[in-house]
């Protein structure tokens, strides 16, 4: 199974302490880049969630973002700092003495440090966190494979129509040569010219040598068994299949550069096309 670069996955989880979003998107990159984004009562969970990200992916841009919402009910009990209050107090009738005027509790309360909430214990929420990534993780892994597979099946058609380009180049080959024959044997006609018969030879079995692109075509079917091996071992093969796509685009050029023949010509171009098409989605592959 091969795997896409370009995935996306989203998991909601609740619990008293509140409602928390995991979200993990990511595109394709040449190696692994891990962008994490939590609250600050979640920081803690970075280097596991990272540590997690670099065991499941090999390649790829990913963003993480854990959104969180505290639920209002689930506050910890409020106490009061009755010897700062009563410093306060004692101070602000002072004040009041001095200025005729008159206290206001609010005003004591607001104090830093009067009003205290106990700290809620995050423990818990942290540990439901952890598993709703896990769980958002293998989402965004099977969306991976998913799309992967869907790009395997595109490359398994253009390799099946390369080999069709190869069988219309093969089919040409005879007809080609004994067009070659024939022209060389009408310009000798043309020039009234006597020319031994094995030095004729020779002449056609250098253009044809010139001229002759098995090599090419065995390489070419040779690239795309390779191209299925590698598709049908799977796992982080992005690196390796674009390796390939130079391979078949050296041959393409060869095959170009030595027609002359408009049907190989077409065919060359077409390969190009096939072989591009290949590339631009194996860009995506982990």
């Amino acid at each position: 199974m091969i795997y896409s670069m370009t995935a996306y996955a989203r998991q909601e989880v609740k619990g008293d302490w509140g409602t928390g979003v995991w979200e993990i998107r990511s595109v394709n990159q040449r190696y692994l880049e891990t962008f994490i984004r939590t609250p600050e009562q979640f920081r803690g969970m970075e280097p596991v969630i990272r540590e997690r990200l670099r065991k499941e992916l090999q390649r790829g841009k990913v963003e993480v973002f854990l959104k969180f919402a505290a639920n209002p009910a689930n506050v910890g009990q409020l106490s009061i700092n009755e010897s700062l209050a009563t410093q306060l107090v004692n101070s602000a009738k002072w004040v009041q003495a001095q200025s005729q005027g008159d206290i206001n509790p609010v005003d004591i309360l607001r104090w830093p440090g009067v009003m205290e909430a106990e700290e809620v214990d995050m423990n818990a929420a942290q540990a439901e966190m952890l598993s709703a990534f896990t769980a958002t993780l293998n989402d965004f892994k099977d969306a991976r494979a998913a799309e992967g597979a869907n790009l395997e099946e595109m490359i398994a058609t253009r390799l099946t129509a390369i080999l069709e380009q190869v069988d219309i180049v093969e089919n040409h080959m005879p007809a080609i040569k004994q067009w070659q024959r024939d022209r060389l044997q009408l310009r000798l006609d043309e020039l009234n010219a006597e020319i031994d018969n094995n030095r004729l030879e020779q002449e056609l079995i250098y253009l044809a040598q010139k001229q002759d692109v098995a090599e090419e075509l065995d390489r070419l079917k040779s690239h795309v068994k390779e191209t299925r091996k590698i598709l049908k071992k799977g796992g982080a093969c992005g690196r390796r299949l674009d390796f390939m796509m130079q391979e078949f685009n050296r041959e393409a050029n060869t095959l170009g550069s030595k027609s002359i023949n408009a049907d190989i010509t077409n065919a060359a171009v077409e390969l190009k096309v096939l072989i591009e098409q290949m590339r631009e989605q194996i860009a995506n592959i982990e």
